[in-house]
């Protein structure tokens, strides 16, 4: 038996529902809270309940949930991935957070991972009284994430299909998540597709993203925020990650004014699984009690 309640509920976001997971402690409320969502088309199954798991443990809430257009979260067209978006559902799950009564909202945290790692970025230079956030892997500068150019130039094309289509009020044109190297996919690094298979084991995930994301990754930088975060933050980094590189989120944590850095030997998928999660989640958990202010022993 879990020492914690699992509940299913969800939120609204501009007029569709996202599907969420709230875990609660089995201590009286109100709870201080971790916000979490997945990175680039992921959803909240591939590993996030690993994580609420041990945050929940440690004493704190944890909601996990699917932004509009994937997973069990409502919103046409299906496996549309727009920044301004997500963003908006990560600002309707704070809403919805500080509006229940069983969880504090002077004790709020965002944990996000990959390209979710810029967007709680993104949002802790909009939002000065959160008390901590963790940005796992994070995507920081998408001019640094421009690839080869033979392989943008045909991700640009399948881009600007996908906006005619829209255009045009057709369906989206749709490309892969994840793929073998050369391959016409948004992640195309040699451990893409086989860490990518690491998370999802178990999950019902479809490897497809609407196509005109990749028109907007290079103009979205949450390096350009980051000396506006007051609150702590714990970049989680991988050395050797092909898919959101160390050095630029290196230097998003030295522009930060409240950072600390969580260096690992790793490729950008290794963190969540084992034998590195341990050591990551051990040290997450001990910089949220740290900064949520629990004093309670882990169960």
């Amino acid at each position: 038996m879990l020492p914690y309640a699992v509940e299913t509920t969800q939120f609204s976001s501009h007029g569709d529902l996202c599907a969420a997971t709230l875990y609660l402690p089995a201590q009286p409320g109100p709870h201080a809270v971790v916000l979490m969502a997945h990175g680039f088309a992921g959803t909240q199954e591939a590993r996030l309940p690993a994580y609420a798991d041990r945050f929940c443990r440690a004493g704190m809430a944890v909601l996990i949930w699917d932004y509009r257009h994937f997973g069990k979260s409502g919103g046409q067209p299906r496996h549309l991935l727009d920044i301004e978006r997500q963003l908006q559902d990560w600002q309707a799950a704070m809403a919805f957070a500080r509006g229940q009564p069983y969880l504090d909202a002077s004790r709020l945290a965002l944990w996000g991972t990959s390209f979710s790692g810029g967007h709680v970025l993104q949002l802790a230079a909009r939002t000065p009284d959160l008390k901590a956030v963790i940005a796992q892997v994070p995507f920081v500068d998408g001019l640094q994430q421009i690839g080869r150019p033979w392989q943008a130039l045909r991700l640009g094309l399948a881009g600007a299909v996908d906006m005619a289509q829209a255009l045009l009020g057709r369906a989206p044109h749709r490309i892969k998540v994840v793929g073998r190297p050369g391959s016409l996919a948004a992640l195309t690094s040699p451990d893409a597709e086989p860490g990518y298979q690491r998370l999802i084991a178990g999950c019902t995930w479809e490897n497809e993203v609407a196509a005109r994301i990749v028109l907007q990754l290079p103009l979205y930088r949450p390096i350009r925020t980051v000396r506006q975060i007051q609150a702590p933050v714990l970049y989680t980094i991988a050395t050797d990650d092909q898919v959101t590189p160390a050095r630029p989120a290196r230097a998003a944590a030295r522009k930060t004014p409240h950072a600390e850095v969580l260096e690992l030997p790793g490729g950008h998928f290794d963190p969540y699984v084992p034998p590195l999660f341990e050591t990551v989640v051990s040290a997450q958990t001990a910089f949220l009690k740290k900064h949520l202010c629990i004093s309670s022993p882990e169960i």
